[in-house]
């Protein structure tokens, strides 16, 4: 019997590379794309500009360190990217028959995405703008909710813009003014005008709210495109159609849908399905045009697929779909699958996928989650996914990880964040991720199931399918866990209130109090006016913190706009007053998306510390694996 391969680690962080987003060159013959790895000596991602091509090997345009965003020009012999010069983002031109690349603007805070205009003599971005210089020691002065962001902090009067750079001449126009923030700008296919979304109500930041722009290229008053019963979330032109992706104000919690604009707005797909647009923590891409028809992303199940307007995929299977490109007929994509964090991936003219870049951790061999369909009391079933080491008999200890969102979704893909999930199974545990009511993937209605009902319509979804694990051996009722990030991580507190069935329990970036946090996280106002609805101290953990008992890690970082750091201060002190036996780990700078894209170092402990705090307090599972 040949031995076996070797399991992975947490130290296999700083050996993965992820692809993502990839850009096709306009005829379709090979593909540029970002190619992020974890710098260990330096403490930070490393992440360069790669080329793929039918036939070729994958090779190396840029090396970094902080190189992304690669957008071919029209004719296809130059590459712009986003570089580091001073610490801020700038746009920069590689040719591709050789050269060095140029900067091509210095603004003051950096520069965005590069779009290029139709004719390839300008390129337009959206960046951050201030009206003055920015004293980070001068006070805040704030007249809304929006003075500070999850990532960048207090914004100090910073906001969102368009640009345009003139390549001829070198010089860039601001094309926007105004207290408000334009999303990524689209042009029109006359290169005349500059599409964007943006919300420029006086109430925004109380009332969830977003219209379509254009503009023209030179600059310009914002001509709106949208009236208030559409919330958008993205605008494009594709070809000579002006499509957006906005959530129907009536359902603001409800499924993003796309829109044809024309004299009226248009729905164009009837697909009960939310269409993802691509975000960090959220897969998917803006919606694309191929063949002559409008492709999007939308999400199945825990999977992301890429579909047509009728409904049918063009890319389906055990796939995350994380970015795409279409030109030429073809499509590039890049998606996670049960063996890779992300391969890059092109469909010819004739519907033929190839592989044009696989980055499988090497020398590794990963368990693969076994999907399963759980029946809760009241007859609503949910999906689940089921990882361990399938050779080992007997009850085990097991471990329930809850998703953020709450209307995120776990897939049984590799992700190359949640490692602690191969490292238990390795050692003997299985690891439960459920979608439970509020998860994305499932139709609108189960996406909406949990408005108002966080922790009551919910709980018993993720509790029932360790019931039925319980009943078939798998899992052993005496040694159980519970861990979860964000909205996970508010899981992770309720269901402890709710039981002593946990001998452990890991809080990721926790909300506790939902009263506290409507007035402190960056979106706390829309998660209580919409998520939360009437009924806030009811359903926060903290109202029912006397009855804990389950030894408690905190996880949490400094910087957290989103899940303010004072959440888990609170549950800490909570509990400590209480005799309860707790830690709490605070990790220096960091955001609430730490755990995706923040310090290598940080990202590694935190998965290290999962571990060793289950292992402390649950005994290990026993003797070797048993033979398959």
């Amino acid at each position: 019997m040949p031995p076996a391969s070797p399991r992975l680690t947490c130290d296999d962080l700083f050996r993965l590379a992820v692809p993502s987003d990839p850009c096709l060159r306009p005829d379709g013959g090979a593909v540029a794309y970002t190619l992020v790895t974890a710098d260990r000596d330096a403490d930070d991602h490393r992440s360069e500009i790669w080329l793929a091509a039918p036939g070729e090997q994958p090779r190396a345009l840029t090396h970094g360190p902080n190189d992304s965003c690669p957008r071919w020009s029209p004719d296809g012999r130059t590459l712009a990217f986003l570089r580091p010069v001073d610490g801020k983002a700038q746009i920069h031109l590689l040719p591709m028959d050789g050269g060095e690349p140029k900067a091509i603007t210095a603004a003051a805070l950096g520069a965005g995405t590069p779009v290029w205009s139709p004719d390839g003599s300008r390129i337009a971005y959206a960046g951050p703008y201030a009206e003055k210089e920015i004293d980070p020691h001068a006070p805040v002065v704030a007249d809304r909710l929006e003075y500070k962001a999850d990532g960048a902090g207090l914004l100090r009067g910073v906001t969102m813009h368009l640009f345009v750079t003139d390549l001829a001449t070198g010089e860039t126009t601001r094309v926007t003014r105004g207290d408000f923030h334009a999303g990524e700008p689209s042009w029109s296919p006359d290169g005349r005008r500059l599409a964007f979304a943006a919300s420029m109500d006086d109430d925004r930041d109380l009332v969830l709210s977003a219209a379509a722009y254009a503009v023209e290229a030179s600059g310009g008053e914002p001509e709106r495109l949208t009236g208030p019963e559409l919330i958008c979330a993205g605008v494009w032109w594709l070809g000579e159609r002006l499509i957006v992706a906005a959530l129907d104000a009536k359902r603001p919690m409800g499924h993003v849908r796309l829109y044809e604009l024309g004299p009226d707005a248009r729905g164009l797909c009837a697909l009960d399905r939310n269409v993802m647009t691509g975000a960090p923590g959220y897969p998917g891409a803006p919606p694309r045009l191929h063949q002559g028809e409008i492709v999007f992303c939308a999400r199945d199940g825990g999977f992301t697929h890429l579909y047509r307007l009728d409904g049918t995929k063009l890319v389906g299977g055990d796939q995350v779909v994380s970015g795409a490109s279409a030109a030429a007929g073809r499509i590039a994509y890049v998606a996670a699958t049960p063996y890779s964090a992300g391969n890059l991936y092109l469909i010819d003219d004739g519907g033929e996928v190839e592989t044009l870049a696989a980055y499988e951790p090497q020398g590794v061999e990963l368990y693969t989650p076994q999907t399963r369909t759980f029946t809760i009391d009241d007859g609503t079933t949910v999906e689940g996914f089921v990882l361990r080491d399938e050779s080992r008999t007997g009850p085990g200890p097991l471990l329930l990880d809850v998703h953020g969102g709450p209307h995120n979704a776990w897939a049984p893909v590799f992700d190359g964040v949640h490692l602690y999930h191969q490292v238990l199974a390795a050692r003997g545990w299985t690891v439960l991720t459920v979608n439970p009511r509020g998860s994305d993937g499932y139709g609108e209605a189960f996406y909406t199931a949990a408005l108002g009902a966080w922790g009551i319509a919910d709980a018993g979804d993720l509790l029932g399918p360790i019931d039925t694990l319980i009943a078939e051996g798998v899992a052993d009722p005496d040694r159980l866990a519970v861990t979860g990030y964000s909205y996970g991580g508010y899981m992770s507190c309720w269901l402890t209130t709710r039981t002593d069935r946990f001998k452990a329990a890991i809080l990721g970036g926790c909300l506790s109090d939902l009263t506290s946090s409507a007035g402190t996280s960056d979106l706390g106002h829309i998660i209580d006016e919409h998520e939360i609805v009437e009924r806030p101290a009811e359903q926060s953990p903290i109202t029912y913190v006397d009855r804990v008992r389950t030894p408690t890690l905190l996880l949490h970082g400094e910087a957290d706009d989103r899940c303010p750091v004072g959440q888990a201060e609170q549950w800490f002190a909570a509990l400590r007053e209480r005799r309860v036996p707790v830690r709490m780990v605070r990790y220096p700078g960091a955001s609430h998306l730490f755990i995706i894209n923040g310090r290598p170092s940080h990202r590694a402990d935190y998965n290290e510390r999962i571990i060793a705090w289950l292992e402390h307090w649950i005994p290990a599972a026993g003797g070797p694996a048993s033979p398959s």
